[in-house]
């Protein structure tokens, strides 16, 4: 696939969409990042923000400084002109998870769905580096690829009214993490007090798109450490450069 197999929409009169092959897929979402990554650089003028999807990139711009058409033409002339193959530099985000109990109470459900022990589902949901495909529904929510299939389980007909910061949970084939208390009907099986938004910091949202996530099992006693290391402000949750490292 090459990162010039795209092609361009209009959304409204000041955004346009970059649409890939429409499928949930690490080199399609690879390209999504890398031609980010090119138009950051470049610093196209006109263009207020950039947002990546499973598979494509919605561009905001300011009308009065490039047009529609305009601006489709620089997207492709930089993406022909480019030989990046891949997407910016990422990082691996370690995520310590308290699986089970009350911070996980649907674990128990999950693995007899699966037909594998407990234990078993925890091995197995953290083994892998998880790609963070997209951020949607809230601030910090990433949406997340590379789960093992035999951990699919589906949704609760009835979603719950509120879930706690930090829950970890699987829907269908997918599993991410909920930033702050929310509705949701996704199968919850662990928890972190890692704060993947938190307005006091910086830069609020800890990861991006593009980035990945490593679910790192902990007992109690650590998780409650790490907790009031996070409520003093002082918590540095620890990444690995470059992306996966396994």
């Amino acid at each position: 696939m090459l990162l010039t197999d795209f092609r361009t929409r209009p959304v409204g009169d000041s955004a346009l969409t970059v649409e890939f092959e429409k499928k949930i897929d690490p080199e399609v979402n690879a390209m999504v990042h890398a031609l980010r990554a090119l138009l950051v650089e470049e610093c196209v003028p006109g263009i207020t923000d950039m947002i990546p999807t499973f598979c494509s990139l919605l561009i905001c711009y300011d009308p009065g400084t490039i047009r529609y058409n305009d601006l489709c033409r620089e997207i492709r002339r930089i993406s022909e002109s480019s030989s990046r193959k891949t997407a910016a530099p990422s990082k691996t985000f370690l995520i310590s998870v308290c699986y089970g109990g009350e911070y996980g109470e649907d674990l128990s459900y999950v693995a007899e769905h699966a037909g594998i022990s407990e234990r078993e589902v925890i091995r197995r949901h953290s083994a892998p580096d998880y790609l963070i495909y997209m951020l949607g529904f809230l601030p910090g929510f990433s949406y997340l690829g590379g789960m093992d299939p035999i951990l699919e389980t589906p949704r609760l007909s009835q979603p719950r009214q509120r879930i706690p910061a930090g829950s970890v949970g699987i829907g269908g084939n997918q599993t991410g993490l909920y930033p702050m208390d929310s509705p949701g009907g996704w199968r919850l099986i662990g928890r972190t007090p890692v704060r993947p938004y938190d307005p006091r910091r910086s830069e609020p949202i800890l990861y991006r798109a593009g980035d990945r996530i490593r679910f790192v099992p902990v007992g109690e006693e650590e998780y409650r450490e790490i907790e009031e290391a996070v409520t003093a402000g002082v918590y540095e949750c620890p990444y690995l450069e470059g992306g996966s490292g396994r």
